[in-house]
């Protein structure tokens, strides 16, 4: 008996510590905190450039026209009233004394006849007074002051009908034609027809503005390249030197012009041929040069930021010849230091 209540009891023991566990597997489980996984700070990437010593130059480029170096500009003194027709197009040669517009007239050249008629009456009547009472006659003054009155108007009339024609001043190729409709009014001096030598040529370039020429200077060497070859030229004209012109055309022309003259052409060029030019207005050699993404510009001050080490570091320097892609370095830096471009 004593062993059986033994067992038992052993028995409950076991399963009380059984059940104990059971209960404790049962409860949750604190879950672990989680940590956020280390990130690597991201290395930041610079574009870095030595400093060098080379040559530097700053140059004028781009494409110029032949034209005429002899222009003949047409155009009205005076308002001539409506537009009749334009007698001449594009590459037409003109000769001196050729008609290239005329305009309204309002029959003029019928007045001009019968004026002509009114003379003519007057001189076979003046010839008879003459014949009958002597040059010394009053009524025979009468009549030559009729005639002086009649060739004063015949001259007028003849004037306003020369007016009324534009007329060419000399040989030449039609290089423009002003785009004007018959029946609309045409102004004084304004220009309709350019006539062009092509004897005479010299190579225009036309800048977008005046700024964009300055630098260049009288007798400055050009650089003319046409298709494959390389000619020499010079500067004979700048927006400085060139002649004041009362036509607005020319003048605003001029004002970012450069004339170029040269040497040895070959014969096939002719008006309109194009060629690529260029014009160095400064240069220096051996010089520090860095690339323009390197300097830096805030509030008129120039300056650079150089690689020290493992850190960024700020130079106020002086700049020199800033050409198309590099930009001269006069004080400031050393040849060698390593430059940080811009992004």
């Amino acid at each position: 008996m004593r062993k059986l209540k033994s067992h038992l009891l052993l028995w409950g023991g076991v399963t009380l510590l059984s059940s104990a566990l059971t209960g404790c597997s049962l409860l949750p489980v604190e879950e672990e905190a989680l940590q956020p996984p280390l990130v690597q700070p991201v290395k930041e990437t610079l574009n870095v450039v030595e400093a060098k010593r080379a040559a530097i130059s700053k140059q004028i480029t781009g494409v110029a026209t032949f034209a005429s170096d002899k222009t003949n500009y047409l155009y009205y003194k005076t308002s001539a009233g409506k537009l009749i027709a334009i007698n001449v197009k594009l590459g037409d040669y003109v000769k001196a004394g050729d008609v290239v517009a005329t305009t309204e007239t309002s029959e003029l050249v019928t007045k001009i006849r019968v004026q002509e008629i009114a003379i003519e009456k007057v001189k076979i009547s003046l010839m008879q007074e003459v014949a009958d009472k002597g040059a010394e006659d009053p009524s025979v003054k009468l009549k030559m002051l009729d005639m002086e009155s009649a060739q004063i108007q015949l001259k007028a009339l003849q004037d306003q009908l020369q007016n009324s024609r534009l007329v060419a001043a000399s040989d030449g190729i039609v290089t423009f034609v002003e785009p004007i409709k018959p029946g609309e009014d045409v102004a004084a001096y304004k220009q309709l027809v350019t006539l062009s030598d092509p004897k005479q040529m010299k190579l225009i370039y036309t800048a977008s503005s005046q700024n964009d020429l300055a630098g260049v200077e009288i007798n400055m060497d050009v650089i003319v390249k046409i298709k494959d070859k390389t000619y020499s030229g010079k500067v004979v004209q700048t927006p400085m030197s060139a002649a004041p012109s009362d036509n607005k055309t020319v003048q605003d022309k001029n004002n970012k012009s450069l004339v170029i003259n040269v040497l040895d052409l070959p014969q096939e060029i002719t008006i309109g041929s194009q060629a690529d030019i260029t014009v160095v207005t400064e240069k220096r050699d051996n010089v520090v040069v860095i690339p323009r993404a390197g300097l830096r510009s805030y509030m008129g001050r120039d300056y650079v930021q150089v690689l020290d080490g493992e850190s960024r570091k700020e130079i106020d320097v002086e700049k020199g010849i800033v050409a198309a892609t590099e930009v001269e370095i006069r004080k400031g830096i050393t040849e060698g230091q390593k430059i940080i471009l811009a992004n």
